[in-house]
């Protein structure tokens, strides 16, 4: 039996969909063919569907009118089955030769980029109203990176032994996680939504799946492909109950070996909280992974370019209607520039259009759901009224056919205004002009002005100034950019994770996150015994 070596992994090409391109007309025809196919999603528990009395529609937040389909709301009966079916799988999992787990997943990577990449692309787009490069990168390339370059990162951990003294053998076992895991996912990125119970599998542990119930649709998607890739019954269990369910039933269950998080700041405490008064009732220390808010910024220093800062500004916040933990969300931009980075935004905002991601050539489509709507139109609101702020453009909110709200920038006198500080979570984007003297102020006030520290940038031709803004800012982003957007993060080229309240900073992506998914064993084998007692001195 040969040490078989994992392929050292490339990042998935991502695909243009430009006009008259045949990738365009694949997925234009997988758009036509979803749109007419109603949608069942059971619940996979131990391998089968699982229904309930309780259908709850699939719809699209570009037209909340068509539903895609329904899921099925499970309780404390299904939870239950998920449970016992992840111990059931446990054990043939966990001995199962790790080549062979690898090949599951290296297999679904293959299935996803080529049979599965124009529906998982449309389900996206219809489920998520992610534009069609959107859904590319997020539910195709980076997915089928997480499964190939997790795969490869186990091997190297697996690979990570101790040195040997004459007459031992030492060696690292690197055992999964007693029990099972709780991967919590976003409604955000079906990559994420792929990964999370994915990762600790790759380690051999099993995984109860709990998507964000707005997008169920592509979960759907992703079970089948791993289904079809061979995972085995019950090793990652997709249920659909209330999230309270979770708390109430999950959280609190002596097995509870992990959880694998992504999602709000708020819900994050509170599960860990949870965990946190059942710390004595549990087998072992639950790992707790999880990657929340942000309030991402864009520092620019008078020596940038303002053509580069406008587009980065642009980008950062507005692709996929802002909808990204690592969106750009406040910016501080020094005021010689200003008034150039204003002109170029508002063209952008002329140029950019909003409407159905079916439709190639708009750049903002609809945000998630009814809930996200409200919230992100009460921050505009809110800056509307205020003697502190105005809206430069945007601010147009309409939910008449789908959740739609203009790409919006608010430019505000005070540093630390409300929109300054608070997660929103839509296509909203505040600016605070400063002095162009006052650069390193601005620095320590970007610094303690957030309770976050996920991502962020700088834009600066002098070196000097990205010095200081890279030192000051040091604890301030998880992922730090120069002169590029703070979004957009590439398995194995930039692992993505963040501190202070934006979580553990276990860096998705990286060997960093798939070792917290192990509980090593050290080995030490001695080839030939001592037969007496006494130590050398003693003679």
């Amino acid at each position: 039996m040969g040490n078989f070596k994992i392929p050292v992994p490339k990042n998935e090409p991502v695909y243009s969909y430009c006009p008259g391109s045949v990738e365009r007309d694949k997925l234009k025809a997988a758009i036509e063919t979803l749109k007419k196919t109603y949608i069942e999603a059971p619940m996979i528990i131990g391998g089968k569907e699982v229904k309930t009395g309780t259908k709850v529609e699939m719809t699209c937040p570009h037209d909340h009118k068509h539903v895609l389909g329904h899921y099925y709301q499970g309780g404390k009966a299904e939870i239950d089955m998920a449970i016992e079916a992840a111990a059931k799988a446990k054990p043939a999992w966990e001995k199962m030769p790790f080549a062979q787990r690898a090949a599951i997943f290296l297999k679904a990577a293959d299935l996803l980029t080529g049979p599965y990449r124009y529906k998982m692309n449309a389900a996206t787009m219809l489920a998520h109203s992610k534009n069609a490069f959107q859904a590319e990168i997020d539910a195709v390339c980076e997915l089928a990176d997480f499964f190939r370059f997790n795969v490869y990162y186990a091997e190297q951990i697996f690979n990570m032994q101790p040195e040997n003294d004459q007459l031992t053998w030492n060696q690292s076992d690197y055992r999964p996680l007693e029990g099972f895991v709780l991967a919590v996912t976003p409604f955000n990125f079906v990559s994420i939504g792929g990964n999370l119970p994915t990762a600790p599998a790759i380690m051999g542990n099993t995984s109860i799946w709990k998507p964000a119930s707005s997008v169920v649709y592509t979960a759907h998607f992703v079970m089948e492909i791993l289904r079809e890739a061979g995972l085995p019954d019950g090793v990652i269990n997709l249920i659909t109950p209330r999230g309270s369910d979770v708390s109430k039933y999950v959280l609190t269950h002596k097995d509870l070996a992990g959880v694998h998080f992504t999602g709000s700041t708020g819900v994050f405490q509170g599960m860990w909280k949870i965990i946190g008064e059942n710390i004595a009732n549990y087998k072992s220390y639950p790992r707790i992974v999880g990657e929340t808010g942000g309030k991402d910024f864009v520092m620019v220093h008078n020596s940038a370019d303002p053509t580069e800062v406008a587009v980065g500004i642009f980008r950062g916040a507005f692709e996929y209607q802002g909808q990204k933990c690592s969106a750009a969300s406040r910016a501080y931009i020094p005021k010689s520039m200003w008034p150039k980075v204003k002109e170029l935004l508002m063209k952008y905002a002329s140029e950019a259009k909003m409407g159905s991601p079916e439709d190639f050539s708009n750049f903002i489509n609809a945000v998630i759901d009814k809930n996200a709507f409200d919230s992100i139109k009460e921050y505009i609101d809110y800056a509307r009224q205020s003697n502190e702020a105005e809206i430069v453009f945007g601010g147009k909110c309409d939910d008449s056919k789908g959740y739609f709200i203009e790409p919006t920038l608010v430019l505000t006198t005070n540093p630390h205004f409300k929109l300054m500080e608070e997660e929103i979570f839509g296509p909203v984007m505040t600016v605070f002009v400063y002095e162009d003297g006052e650069y390193d102020k601005i620095l320590d006030i970007c610094n303690n002005t957030s309770a976050y520290a996920l991502t962020g940038a700088v834009f600066a031709k002098d070196r000097a100034a990205i010095i200081k803004a890279g030192d000051i800012l040091r604890h301030a982003a998880g992922n730090f950019y120069i002169n590029d957007k703070p979004t957009g993060a590439v398995v194995g080229k930039q692992p993505f994770g963040g501190g202070r309240a934006s979580g553990t900073n276990d860096k998705a992506g990286s060997l960093l996150n798939m070792i917290r998914w192990t509980s090593p064993r050290t080995i030490k084998e001695n080839f030939v015994p001592p037969k007496d007692f006494k130590y050398p001195f003693m003679m």
